[in-house]
């Protein structure tokens, strides 16, 4: 039985001892013991523990903050790819201007504006606008060996046909707001964005050397590489990725002109930035994170570069 007079707050906690503080955030009365700082007077224990909860929760599961839509990320990257579509079809679709600026060529060649695909492969940037028959019919798109840096980045954006653009923006919606919803927004557009340039570099590699390739399929593979990766972190069921993963692999070496440099390119650097992400301790998290990707991107920067040097 408490001694306090009747009608005397006390303490939630000690009900024998009077107080007249009482908590900011649920108001219950609290002794000085059960007293804890807050930004405006002082709150309870109750309390406290149940910000350092909420806190937590608004942590991702490998650092950074929560997103609070998952989707959004997604549906940003789908726009974009979208409004790029549509500015190629609008100026031209198959001959537009735009798909020689876009698209990843690993050496500059010399095409015909008349015949969309046609090329001249013996003309030199020179020689391209008068060894053609008909003469004029020669335009010279420069490559990434010729400064087209830009082509690594841009190719990921720029689709042809509305089935590539289809199926590459339904894998994207599908696989992205799972990705955000575990990693974070930031953490998952650097997945994105890095698996895509691992699957460029790849192609600048191993693909024809006056061969074009656009499309998002080495980001989406990423994204592939990366959902393997967490699910294997977390002990999860790997059947429906691996049959996911085995269908699309079918795809990739039977159907003609889809470029599996990329698409392998692409899953393996979405595999990497992935385990740099999820497996990194928890002591260092976020430093050893950004440094293991700023390794990654300074790799495929030095492998340009000798790439490139090779094709001068």
């Amino acid at each position: 039985m408490s001694d306090a007079p009747v009608g005397v707050p006390t303490c939630y906690r000690h009900p024998d001892r009077e107080t007249y503080v009482r908590c900011q955030r649920c108001d219950k009365a609290i002794c000085p013991d059960c007293m804890r700082d807050a930004s405006v007077g002082f709150q309870c224990p109750d309390c406290v523990k149940e910000g350092v909860k909420s806190t937590r929760q608004a942590q991702a599961a490998y650092g950074g903050r929560r997103s609070a839509n998952p989707a959004l990320t997604s549906i940003v990257l789908v726009a974009l790819n979208g409004l790029v579509w549509l500015a190629i079809i609008a100026t031209g679709w198959k001959s537009s201007p735009l798909i020689h600026r876009l698209a990843l060529v690993p050496a500059g060649l010399c095409e015909s504006k008349d015949d969309p695909g046609g090329r001249y492969p013996l003309a030199t940037p020179d020689r391209c606008a008068f060894a053609t028959s008909p003469p004029g019919d020669g335009r010279w798109v420069d490559g990434v060996a010729d400064g087209a840096y830009w082509q690594l980045l841009t190719s990921m954006f720029a689709h042809i046909e509305i089935w590539h653009i289809a199926v590459n923006m339904l894998a994207l919606w599908i696989l992205g707001p799972q990705l955000e919803a575990v990693l974070g927004r930031a953490r998952f557009l650097t997945v994105y964005l890095v698996a895509g340039l691992t699957g460029s570099v790849s192609v600048f590699w191993l693909a024809g050397q006056h061969t074009p390739t656009l499309g998002a399929s080495g980001a989406i593979f990423g994204l592939f590489g990366a959902l393997l990766v967490i699910v294997v972190k977390v002990g999860g069921d790997l059947s429906q990725i691996l049959w996911l993963l085995a269908i699309n692999a079918v795809i990739t070496f039977v159907v003609p002109n889809v470029s599996w440099q990329g698409h392998l390119g692409g899953f393996l650097g979405g595999a990497l930035v992935a385990g740099l992400l999820v497996y990194a301790p928890k002591s260092r998290r976020t430093q050893l994170q950004v440094a293991g990707v700023l390794l990654v991107v300074a790799a495929l920067a030095a492998a340009t570069v000798a790439r490139t040097a090779m094709l001068a």
